[in-house]
């Protein structure tokens, strides 16, 4: 009667090995006897001990670096060649169209002023010009601030800042809408801290840095004031003209 052996050996422990013998049916036992099929036998056996040992010592090796190296170590080893960080701008940069993102929201108080304010347009005003880019513009600002001893007030202000502006966003869209209760007065409430964390984060940037950046806002504003007067007012120009 044809038999068949199978040594089957479950992971790499030094535990024995559990030998199964199993005798095939009458049947099946018919069908081969006298044929041509080789006896079979199927032997799964452990890597031989110098293969396991190798492997071990590679992957002790690989696990010490990680060990070794400190956390800054092994983040710049791995991942610095893969991503580029974008370098910062000079401060100067960053420091005007904070200032006049600054003016542009002390402006919303006076629209939202009126009888009937275009709350629509307010929120525009809030993603158009200078303030569409000041959530890059302040947390530059906050890493310049970082790098001089000052980050966690800095970054706590653009966080204040932003959740102000985000609140003050739902608040008027809300009110375009007519959805809930909303009061021009908790609008205000919002535009006072986030103009009270724009203060903050600019009490970091050094005066002579700060005085800069105030001058080259001013003269922009004042820049566009007279461009947009000479659109509106072409009958004025040409009268001062005349006289």
């Amino acid at each position: 009667m044809a038999s068949f052996r199978t040594s089957a050996h479950v992971g790499t422990s030094p535990c024995s090995s559990s030998t199964f013998r199993r005798s095939p049916s009458p049947n099946f036992a018919a069908r081969i006897t006298g044929s041509s099929f080789p006896r079979v036998r199927c032997a799964l056996s452990p890597l031989p001990k110098w293969r396991e040992s190798r492997r071990l010592v590679s992957f002790s090796l690989v696990l010490s670096q990680f060990l070794i190296l400190p956390n800054n170590a092994i983040a710049g080893s791995l991942f610095d060649k893969y991503v580029k960080k974008k370098k910062l701008d000079p401060l100067e940069v960053y420091i005007p169209p904070v200032i006049l993102t600054e003016l542009q929201i002390k402006d919303l108080v006076k629209t939202l002023e009126v009888d009937k304010p275009e709350y629509a347009n307010c929120r525009s005003q809030l993603r158009s010009g200078p303030a569409a880019s000041l959530r890059v513009n302040i947390r530059a600002v906050a890493q310049y601030a970082s790098d001089a001893g000052n980050g966690k007030t800095a970054f706590d202000d653009v966080d204040q800042c932003l959740r102000a502006l985000e609140d003050l966003d739902s608040l008027l869209l809300r009110a375009s809408r007519n959805e809930g209760r909303t009061s021009v007065d908790s609008m205000k409430a919002k535009i006072g801290t986030a103009l009270n964390a724009l203060d903050s984060l600019l009490q970091t940037v050094p005066s002579d840095v700060l005085n800069k950046g105030k001058a080259i806002a001013d003269a922009y504003r004042t820049a566009v004031e007279d461009v947009e007067t000479e659109a509106v007012d072409p009958e004025i120009k040409q009268l001062e003209s005349i006289l």
